[in-house]
């Protein structure tokens, strides 16, 4: 992979994450730098939720998905967050993953309406 595109790539993980801070009010990152490894989710910050962002003009969607589930593991909803240049984030998972993307969103939404005391 060439300095350019992985430079894309981590430019992309930061767009992602930014996009997801503004719609659900998480505070999301950049994951590899924290993680490392090559089954380390591109963003981290929602809780069960493995997120493979993907900033490419051509994408296989199928192959993102597979690359998703098999770097989940168990018990995380595995996501593609996905977009190409001047075009909205897209978001595809497998329909039997969306009850758990949706638990997993709502418990982020309540912890960030009410933080807890210290």
């Amino acid at each position: 992979m060439g300095q350019r595109s992985k430079t894309k790539g981590k430019v992309g993980e930061r767009e992602a994450a930014a996009a997801l801070n503004e719609v659900l009010g998480t505070d999301c990152r950049r994951g590899v730098q924290y993680q490392g490894g090559a089954d380390s989710p591109d963003v981290i910050g929602i809780a069960g939720v493995h997120v493979e962002v993907k900033r490419v003009e051509a994408l296989n969607i199928r192959k993102a998905v597979e690359q998703a589930i098999a770097d989940a593991g168990e018990g995380k909803a595995p996501i593609v967050l996905h977009r190409q240049n001047r075009t909205p984030w897209l978001v595809t998972c497998r329909l039997t993953d969306l009850p758990s993307l949706a638990r997993a969103v709502t418990a982020n939404a309540d912890k960030s309406e009410h933080p807890a005391k210290s």
